[in-house]
C-alpha cells in the first residue's frame, strides 16, 4: 500500500483512493483488517488526523466498518460496491462526453462502438 500521495488531490481523498484500490487488487480482502490511522499517518508521514478523514470517508460509503477496540475492517460486498462507484464515475467522466463528441462529429454509435473494438477512426 505505499504509493506516492501527489498534489492533484486531498491527500484524504487519495488515502480512501489507495484503500479502495487494494481492495479491488485483493491486496486487502473483505472482513480484513486495514491499517490504522497511526499506521497510515507514519507509513506516509502525515497527520493523523488527515488518515482518519480518509477511513471515515470509506466508512461514510459502507466500505469499512469499526470493531471496537480492533480497527477498521473491509465490509462484506465492498469490492462491488466500489466497482459500482467507479463505473458510475468512469460512466460521468468518460462516457458522456465521448457521446456527446461523437453525436457533435456525426459519428454514429454503431461507429464508435466498431472504433473500439478494432482501434480504428472508420
Amino acid at each position: 500500500m505505499k504509493e506516492i500521495l501527489n498534489q492533484e488531490k486531498s491527500i484524504y481523498i487519495q488515502i480512501a483512493e489507495m484503500i479502495e484500490n487494494d481492495i479491488l487488487r485483493d491486496i486487502i480482502l473483505e472482513e480484513e483488517r486495514v491499517p490504522s490511522t497511526n499506521e497510515l499517518a507514519k507509513l506516509y508521514t502525515i497527520n493523523p488526523a488527515t488518515a482518519a478523514k480518509g477511513i471515515n470517508l470509506l466508512v461514510d460509503r459502507e466500505i469499512l466498518y469499526k470493531k471496537r477496540g480492533v480497527g477498521m475492517f473491509v465490509k462484506s460486498g465492498a469490492k462491488e460496491k466500489i466497482k459500482e462507484g467507479r463505473k458510475a464515475e468512469f460512466y460521468e467522466k468518460f462516457i458522456k462526453s465521448l457521446l456527446q463528441e461523437a453525436g457533435s462529429l456525426g459519428i454514429s454509435r454503431q461507429e464508435l462502438v466498431h472504433m473500439i473494438e478494432t482501434g480504428e477512426d472508420k
